[in-house]
Parts: structure tokens; sequence; C-alpha cells
């Protein structure tokens, strides 16, 4: 099976460079990989991506992208990259379902990240009633609640002072018995009146009725002050880091120490010529589904000019 350009996964940055590479006549493929639509179909309403007034829902809004990319003339296969070859171009990828290895002229990558979770049962119980990855996302809904969010890094404060705009009070879950963000933004918490820092616990369960209705805490766990708590929240943020699922293309492609592929200034561009990506695979920073889409567009604009030039 041969492409001129393979696009690897599903979400706002697949579809979009799916759409513009379509209407280049570049006929992508594109893989849409185990969640189609990626991290948005398990948000509830989105908010905040421009276009849609009044909201809209994240399955339909990734149901219109790909509506569109097909309208276009791409090709979607529903499938799992096994395997990866960066080393010589046509790139060769191995995808479950195709029979035939892919031979790609070049490739984008936009698998996304996946937002880390405590491992607890019931994060999934209440996914999309309650628990959330992205503050900026959801936080709207919880206007003068009660909410928490667990880290403490610099991405747990942020979210905890944007939600302190927001909620009527806002806890913050640390293990630790300090804050690992910066100063600065150490201090905007610690002297936010409406923020709780709760420091040496953990979260050990979620409770509520259909609903998130509170979280049961331990303090100092297992030491001599241990303590079983209870606190009535009605949103539970975690904001402890997003791991990008690059792995498969790290032996080709250039990645932090995060795992996030790297790009080049001003580009989308990876160390291999011909492949690049979008989307939060390569995104450590804003992780939104509009810089995302973004991202997707630019990098399908660059593997056209990387064709035109090639040829």
């Amino acid at each position: 099976m041969n492409t001129k350009c393979l696009i690897i996964g599903s979400g706002p940055a697949g579809y979009t460079a799916a759409i513009y590479a379509s209407r280049a006549n570049l006929s992508p493929l594109l893989i849409e990989g185990p969640q189609p639509g990626g991290q948005l179909t398990t948000t509830s309403t989105v908010e905040n991506f421009p276009g849609y007034p009044d909201g809209v829902d994240g399955n339909q809004m990734m149901a219109d992208l790909r509506t569109q990319a097909l309208r276009f003339g791409a090709e979607m296969r529903t499938g799992l990259v096994k395997s990866v070859d960066f080393s010589q171009r046509p790139f060769t990828v191995t995808v479950s379902g195709i029979d035939e290895d892919v031979k790609a002229d070049s490739v984008i990558i936009c698998t996304g990240a996946a937002a880390r979770y405590l491992g607890l049962p019931d994060e999934q119980k209440y996914m999309g009633m309650g628990v959330s990855a992205c503050a900026v996302c959801d936080g709207f809904f919880y206007r003068k609640k009660r909410v928490a969010v667990v880290g403490g890094g610099d991405t747990a404060c942020e979210e905890a002072l944007y939600l302190a705009s927001i909620a009527e009070r806002v806890f913050m879950i640390v293990r630790k018995d300090h804050l690992r963000a910066s100063k600065v933004m150490q201090q905007r918490v610690l002297e936010n009146p409406k923020i709780t820092v709760l420091f040496n616990t953990n979260t050990v369960g979620l409770f509520g009725d259909e609903v998130l209705q509170g979280a049961h805490l331990v303090e100092y766990r297992g030491t001599d002050r241990e303590q079983h708590i209870d606190i009535e929240i009605d949103g539970f943020f975690l904001a402890i880091g997003h791991q990008p699922n690059s792995a498969i293309f790290a032996p080709f492609v250039d990645t932090d120490a995060q795992g996030f592929i790297k790009v080049r200034p001003h580009s989308q561009a990876t160390s291999v010529e011909g492949v690049f990506a979008a989307g939060d695979v390569c995104d450590p920073v804003f992780q939104q589904a509009i810089v995302a889409a973004g991202s997707g567009c630019r990098a399908a604009l660059e593997a056209e000019r990387f064709l035109l030039n090639a040829e």
C-alpha cells in the first residue's frame, strides 16, 4: 500500500492535517488508531473551540472534522501502528488490520499524549462526570462549586489558580510536604484565599451517586500520623502531567526528556526529513485542541512543500 502522505492519529491535529493534505491533492491515508477522535471523545462538552458559540459535544466535533476530511478525499483506516522504519524513503509502517506494509513518501505523526492518572478505579467511573485532566477545558462547568486539583508542580498551580477564578473553593492535593512549582507560582497559590493546599496527602478513592460528590484522602500515609479524611467536591482535576504517545517513533526521531517529539523552530518538521509531528505528541506546553488543529494544518502544508521539492 503506497501513499504520498500517511497521517498517524485522529485527534484535532490528525483530522485537520487530513483536510489540508486532501485539498493539496496528496490523497492522504489516515490511521485512526485505537481511539478515533482522540481525547476529546472523552469530554462531554467543548466550550472553547472557535466556531461553536453554544459549545459542542466532543464526539460530535470530532465527527464533524472527520466528515470534512472525508469530503475532500482522505482515506481512513482503523488500526494500530505496530512498527515504523524511518531510515529511508519511502518510509515503512506496519499497521494492524492492514495485510501489507504501508509505504509513505511523507509521514505526519499526530498520536497525541495521554493524561497521567492516579490509577484509581473511580477515575474512570466518574470520567466526564466530575473527573477531568484539563481545567481550561472543563473548569467552566464548575463555576461557584468546590473542586480539587491533584499535583504540586507548575501545571497544578496554574490550574488551581485558574479554577480559583471560577470555583467557590479549590483544594490542592499534594502528596509531598512542599510544592515543586516555581517560587512565584507557589506564592500565588499560598496567598490565594480560595485555595487550600493539603500537603502530605494522597487520594485513595472517589465517591458519589452517579456523579462525583467527594474524595477519600489519607494524610501522612504509612506514618504514625496517618489519618483518613473525606472532602466534598464537585470536580476532581488531575495535573500530574501527560505521557506523549511517541515510544514507537523514538528510535528514529528526536524527543525530549519527557518523550515529546522535538520539532524545528517555527516548523512541524522532526529530525527526519519528510517526517512531521503535530498536536500534543510534540506540545508539552499548551495541549489544547485549537493549537493541535493549527499544528496539523502547518504539518500538512509543510508535507506538501517537502513532496514538491523532493520530486
